[in-house]
């Protein structure tokens, strides 16, 4: 079992860098969106910096949505899911490990862009920190939520905005968590809360996701 999800890692990962362009489009779009705030609010740093927390959030939230609208789709094009939900392996398991190299290839990218982004909408170096372990617990519960609802949309040939309305709902205590944090540190006040929350989401979502999205899979392929 362990070899077989080395190689189905190294298999993702290798399709992943095949098509770099999906690698760079969230990338692209999260930096995109926050450079035009200065641009248009100004440059007033105490502003900016109020902001910031929300504006993070809200442009790594749709980068993250706006990567997994593709992720499944190929597979069903060719005929791998159809495999994977046939295959004696727990089928839970391998989209796990699907959306975990999905997550290190752009996600993580994501999380290591946001400190120098977060300088350009004015925030305090010692908030930087905050920032990074924020992003870096909540982004894979957005990935793997969003995988749920790609999932239940990989039939569809237009299933972008399905999958937005299905999913968005979700993604607002990770939303509310994460802003927040960001705007504690950035007030002075404790961040522990807000942090222990997202780890706790964290491991609900790597623990009950997988069985979501191996559900979906399972009824996408059967239609």
């Amino acid at each position: 079992m362990l070899r077989l999800c080395i190689l189905l890692f190294k298999r993702e990962t290798r399709l992943l860098f095949r098509r770099p362009m999906e690698l760079a489009n969230p990338l692209v779009f999260f930096a995109l969106v926050i450079s035009l705030f200065p641009l248009a609010i100004g440059p007033e740093s105490r502003l900016l910096a109020t902001i910031a927390p929300g504006v993070v959030w809200v442009a790594a939230l749709l980068a993250v949505l706006l990567s997994l609208d593709g992720l499944f789709r190929s597979d069903y094009e060719d005929g791998s899911l159809e495999q994977w939900v046939l295959a004696p392996q727990p089928l839970s398991l391998l989209v796990l490990i699907k959306v975990l190299a999905h997550w290190l290839c752009s996600g993580l990218a994501l999380v290591l862009l946001s400190p120098l982004l977060g300088l350009m909408l004015g925030l305090p170096e010692r908030t930087l920190g905050v920032l990074l372990l924020s992003l870096l617990l909540g982004t894979p519960v957005l990935s793997l939520l969003g995988a749920v609802g790609a999932a239940l949309t990989v039939g569809l040939k237009r299933g972008g905005l399905l999958l937005a309305l299905l999913i968005l709902p979700l993604y607002i205590p990770v939303l509310i968590l994460g802003s927040g944090a960001l705007q504690a540190s950035l007030q002075g006040l404790p961040t522990a809360g807000y942090l222990w929350w997202l780890a706790s989401l964290m491991v609900l979502a790597v623990s009950l996701a997988p069985l979501a999205i191996a559900a979906g899979l399972k009824i996408s392929v059967a239609e």
